[in-house]
């Protein structure tokens, strides 16, 4: 069984920069998919961004060019660093860790509002 432990939201004015953090609470040494999925009141979970253990990346286009994904393969931990924020990107940040199975995190909410 794995853990995910996630770290980094809160409440940020529009503009504004937020980094998430989710480690895994041991290493996984096969190739995995590691990354954050949000879902806003109302609607379904989306993907954010993903990256996997080759260092693959997988980012919506809503976020590109702000969001940032980067992993920890020794840790296996993937951040998640937010700039130029929208109060459109409030959401509950979800990590997950896809290998043989998936995992997922509690969630952690951003909030973007001044």
């Amino acid at each position: 069984q794995v853990q995910l432990v996630e770290s980094g939201g809160g409440l940020v004015w529009p503009g504004g920069s937020l980094r998430l953090s989710c480690a895994a609470s041991r290493s996984i040494s096969s190739v995995y998919v590691m990354g954050w999925y949000r879902q806003a009141p109302g609607k379904q979970r989306e993907l954010v961004a993903v990256i996997t253990s080759g260092g693959r990346t997988n980012v919506a286009d809503s976020v590109k060019g702000r969001f940032t994904i980067s992993r920890d393969n020794a840790k296996t931990a993937v951040y998640l660093q937010m700039n130029s924020l929208k109060p459109e990107d409030t959401a509950v940040y979800y990590c997950k860790l896809a290998t043989v199975l998936d995992y997922w995190g509690q969630g952690t909410q951003v909030t973007v509002s001044s």
